[in-house]
């Protein structure tokens, strides 16, 4: 099951808290500001700047 859309809709950012979006992959959310991916694991989105996975780019 995919992460509900309602709640990528509330969430924010914990960095700059700015919008994010779920990526291609559907397994994390992004931060374009930031250029950081959030994982999701087990359904949950990890929103912690510490977890945060630093794209290329």
């Amino acid at each position: 099951m995919a992460i509900n859309k309602d709640l990528v809709e509330i969430l924010a950012c914990p960095k700059c808290k700015g919008d994010v979006h779920l990526n291609e992959k559907g397994d994390g959310l992004v931060c374009p500001k930031c250029n950081l991916l959030y994982p999701i694991r087990e359904e949950i989105p990890v929103m912690l700047v510490d977890e945060a996975i630093k794209l290329n780019g």
